[in-house]
Parts: C-alpha cells; sequence; structure tokens
C-alpha cells in the first residue's frame, strides 16, 4: 500500500515567479507585467509572493511602490535581498535599508551555506559569514519584519561541510528567523538524496522550508521529498520558470499535493483556476505553457488512437490520472491518421456532432485518415475538421460564400534587399447572391489576399472585421525539403475571446495558406461569431 506523508501543521506555498522566474532566458518584464502576474499569482492560493529585489533595480523598486496598492486576498508580498556586506553594519547596508523601504511585512534574505562560496564568492571568512547573516537578521526582526532566510547552495554544502551548513541554518534560528529555506541552488539533487539533509536541520527549532531548482529535472519531485521528510515551507514558480532549467513548478506541485496526497493546500475554487492563470501568465512572460507541461498544458489530457480513444468513451478515468476539470483543463480527443471511428465519435461529440452513426462516423474516420495523408492535420485544426464533417453530411450546401477566383502579386525592383515589395492580391467570389471583386494590399501575400476577402466579404456580411488573425504557421511536409515541398499551413484566428484554427495543404506555400484564409472566414460565418446567429445553412 502507497504510504502517503502526513500534511504538516501550516503547509506554506511560495511563489518566485516575479523575481527568480523572471530570470529564465526569453523573459523580460516591465514592472505593468508584474503587476499584472501578481494578480494571477494571488489567484492561485500560494502565502507568499516574493516581488523582487529592491535595492537591486529600479524597477523593482518601483514594483514594491505600486504593488502597495494591490489588494491581496492570499498572499502577503516579500521583498528579497542578500545580507549585509562584509565590513559593514546593517543598519547602514543599502540593500538592507531597501527591504527595510519597501514596506512588506516580510523578506527574504539569501545568505550561503557552502563553504567554498562563502570563500570563493563573498572572499570571507565563515565565521564572517555568520555574523553577517545574524546581525541582518536580528536587525530586521528588530525593525519589524519577519525573516525568511534562504540558505542557498545548502544541499551542496551540506554535502561537503554539513556541520557548517547546519551552523548556518542554527545562526538564523538563533537570530530571530522564522523559516530557514534549504536550498538546491545547483539543481543537480535527486530525491533519495533529500532526506538526509533536512532531517539533519530538523532539530535546530525553526521551521524549514524548501527550494529547489530543476537542473537534474527533479524538482517537483525533490520537493515533495523535503516535504516528507519534514520542511512546511515550499517555493516554486509559476510553470516552472526559473535560470538554467527552471525551478519547482507550483501548477504541478500543487495538485499534486491536493489531489495525489489529499492535503488541502488550496481551496477547489482557486484549484481550478490553475490552468487559466498558468496560461495567462504565459501569455504575459512571452513564454507559453508547454503543450506536454502536467495538468496545464493543452495535451496534458489529450488523447489519440482508436483503443484508447475506446477506452475513455466508455470510461474517462481509464486513461486519466485526475478529472481535468479539477485543475480548470479539459480533455481533447485528437483526431489523426491514426483516429478510428470511436476517436471521431467522442471528437463529434465535444464539438457538438451528432456522429452516433456507426457508418458516418467511420466515413468521416476514412476520409481524415486520406487527407492527413496528403499532410493536413487536424489535432490542432478543430474548425477545420468540423468544417469537413459538415461537408460530409451536405450541410455546407448553402455555404455563406464561394470563391470563384484569385490572384496574388508580388512586386519588388532591382536587386536590393531592403526595397519594398509591395503585394496586391485580388479575390472574385460570390457572397449572399452578389458577384464580388476586391482587391487588397499587405506586407505580404497572405496579409494582401486577407484584406482583399475581408474587404470582400465585408459589405455582406460585416461581422468579418471583428475577425482577428493572430498566429500564422507554415511547416515544411515529408522527406523532401527543397522549395517544391508539400506545405501545410494553420492560422488562428479570434473574435469575442473565442479562438479557431484552420488547416490547408498545398504544393504551393501561398495555395495552402489561402486554403486555411479561406476556412478561418466560412467557419466563423457558419458559427456566427462576430453576429447574433450563425448563417442558415
Amino acid at each position: 500500500m502507497t504510504m502517503i506523508p502526513l500534511r504538516p501543521d501550516a503547509l506554506e506555498l511560495y511563489d518566485t515567479t516575479l523575481r527568480d522566474g523572471a530570470r529564465q532566458t526569453g523573459i523580460s518584464l516591465t514592472v505593468h507585467d508584474r503587476i499584472r502576474m501578481l494578480g494571477q499569482i494571488d489567484s492561485l492560493g500560494v502565502g507568499f509572493i516574493e516581488g523582487g529585489s529592491p535595492g537591486a533595480t529600479p524597477l523593482d523598486k518601483e514594483f514594491f511602490a505600486q504593488a502597495a496598492h494591490v489588494p491581496l486576498r492570499s498572499a502577503s508580498l516579500v521583498a528579497f535581498g542578500p545580507i549585509r556586506r562584509p565590513g559593514a553594519a546593517a543598519a547602514d547596508d543599502p540593500q538592507v535599508a531597501a527591504l527595510r523601504e519597501a514596506g512588506t511585512r516580510f523578506v527574504t534574505v539569501a545568505a550561503p551555506a557552502h563553504d567554498l562560496h562563502v570563500s570563493q564568492v563573498l572572499r570571507t571568512s565563515l565565521d564572517e559569514n555568520l555574523m553577517m547573516l545574524s546581525q541582518t537578521v536580528r536587525h530586521l526582526v528588530a525593525e519589524g519584519r519577519r525573516v525568511i532566510v534562504d540558505a542557498e547552495h545548502y544541499f551542496d554544502g551540506f554535502v561537503r561541510n554539513p556541520a557548517y551548513a547546519l551552523e548556518v541554518v542554527r545562526t538564523a534560528a538563533e537570530a530571530g528567523a522564522r523559516t530557514v529555506v534549504l536550498c538546491d541552488t545547483n539543481g543537480g539533487m535527486l530525491p533519495d538524496w533529500i532526506g538526509d539533509a533536512i532531517s539533519g536541520a530538523a532539530s535546530l527549532g525553526v521551521d524549514l522550508g524548501v527550494q529547489c531548482h530543476n537542473d537534474s529535472g527533479c524538482a517537483v519531485a525533490n520537493s515533495l521529498a523535503a516535504l516528507g521528510a519534514g520542511a512546511v515551507h515550499v517555493q516554486g514558480a509559476v510553470n516552472g520558470y526559473g535560470e538554467r532549467a527552471g525551478s519547482t513548478d507550483l501548477t504541478t506541485l500543487i495538485p499534486d499535493l491536493q489531489l495525489k496526497y489529499g492535503w488541502p493546500v488550496v481551496t477547489s475554487e482557486q484549484l481550478s483556476g490553475l490552468t487559466h492563470a498558468a496560461r495567462a501568465i504565459g501569455e504575459i512572460t512571452a513564454q507559453p505553457v508547454a503543450p506536454r507541461q502536467p495538468y496545464v498544458g493543452e495535451s496534458a489530457f489529450a488523447h489519440r488512437g482508436g483503443l484508447r480513444a475506446a477506452a475513455v468513451k466508455v470510461n474517462n478515468d481509464l486513461y486519466q490520472h485526475v478529472d481535468p476539470r479539477s485543475v480548470g483543463n479539459d480533455m481533447r480527443m485528437l483526431i489523426s491518421d491514426m483516429a478510428g471511428r470511436a476517436n471521431i465519435q467522442v471528437k463529434g461529440a465535444q464539438l457538438g456532432l451528432d456522429l452516433a452513426d456507426r457508418a458516418t462516423a467511420g466515413e468521416v474516420a476514412e476520409a481524415v485518415r486520406e487527407r492527413e495523408a496528403r499532410g493536413y492535420a487536424y489535432e490542432a485544426a478543430d474548425a477545420s475538421f468540423e468544417l469537413l464533417v459538415k461537408r460530409m453530411r451536405g450541410e455546407l450546401a448553402a455555404r455563406p460564400f464561394t470563391v470563384v477566383g484569385w490572384w496574388v502579386l508580388t512586386e519588388q525592383q532591382g536587386d536590393d534587399p531592403d526595397a519594398e515589395a509591395p503585394t496586391e492580391a485580388v479575390v472574385r467570389l460570390l457572397a449572399d447572391g452578389s458577384y464580388r471583386v476586391c482587391a487588397g494590399e499587405g506586407s505580404g501575400p497572405v496579409n494582401a489576399l486577407d484584406q482583399a476577402l475581408r474587404r470582400a466579404l465585408g459589405g455582406v456580411y460585416p461581422q468579418v472585421r471583428s475577425y482577428e488573425l493572430v498566429d500564422y504557421r507554415v511547416r515544411l511536409l515529408g522527406a523532401v525539403r527543397g522549395t517544391d515541398a508539400t506545405v501545410r499551413a494553420r492560422i488562428d484566428t479570434v473574435c469575442g475571446g473565442l479562438t479557431w484554427t484552420t488547416v490547408g495543404v498545398g504544393e504551393n506555400v501561398i495555395e495552402a495558406s489561402w486554403e486555411a484564409l479561406v476556412e478561418a472566414f466560412l467557419y466563423g460565418l457558419v458559427k456566427g461569431y462576430g453576429s447574433t446567429a450563425p448563417h442558415a445553412l
């Protein structure tokens, strides 16, 4: 029987996204970005949000000034900084002063617990490091702050010199720290190595926390091991952001604790908002949630293949470890060249299509296999799949428009690569019984075609003006990678908070893009997006 650790009496979740997470390659946050993220992180139910280092940059200082006016429902804002410098008084150190002036009740100070880090990086003695730590904590406590100490490089330091690593923890405890966080700063630990280092510090009279980086791929597992060994405080970042390979992913850790251990660490409402918050923060950071990210990724509950689809159709739990709705996610049935009748029926039900008839579902499955052999991919193009089904069932006979023809021309004078190359497109179509010819100009062929199609349809269906193309991707297919290769184009379109994806395939990249573009407008009109009712079929 699997043994589940006992829940600590007062388990604390501490978020580091705004400071340590912001050190990830590719993330650059403005003060406005951080303020927007603050509310999203607070919605997760964490107890602490580390806002940054007010003594490090003017941006961090400005953030704390603005964040003081942001009401938080669950979390306390925390300012982070180093202990005093060697040879200085804590009261006179400018970075310690910045911690006082940040205006937060809680502050976290970082002190090395690795003897080599002290001697080779701080270039001071081991005793001086302990004095720096003690005096900084005592000063901040005397100023009315509740102090958390990050014992940096603790686990590596414990392996090399356990007596000194433990002395750092003892010094912090005796100076008045409320919590000492044992940090796997290099991220190289494994779960089986965590317990001894935690247990060694358990008798020092202070609550212990853990902060794990993910360089060994074990940050979440190491955090769970630390909690099982007696830690009561755990740090991590949304989506596992952090320097190098990142840190403990709170969007994995929180549901692990709540859904696997049964520990009530957040409310069910907060847990059900997990996916939304993770993706919203991913958009702000320009580091989107990875599709395979546990619990919150688009593929976390995606199913592909005939046998699995049949099993899921009978009982969702046969291939899902938790209910995706518990974390605000959804089950996805992927339509691919592996698609069988069961896949098609489950996917149809999700899209509101009646495919209960076995013969019809089998015909659709065969059509999908044939088209995907030519390069189409319906896994992430639900709109094109729905249009395919409607065509096969004769539901697009009275389609809102029919393309008669189109052309596009890009002209560049001379061989100067920096010279402008204007693009013009013309679209001819029938819409609501009228013949329409419209031209469009753009920054490239697809943009010009988009403008021409939008103008041609706009006089009949004004709602298309609210359709926004937000993403366009092209991929070469097959073994041939030359200029004559088959290509697949995908377009994401947004209207009123709704997003749909369409796909086109061809040996001509413009032809493939045009197909995806036409499908995008056709789907929006068929569904009635941007208007009060769908087009009458």
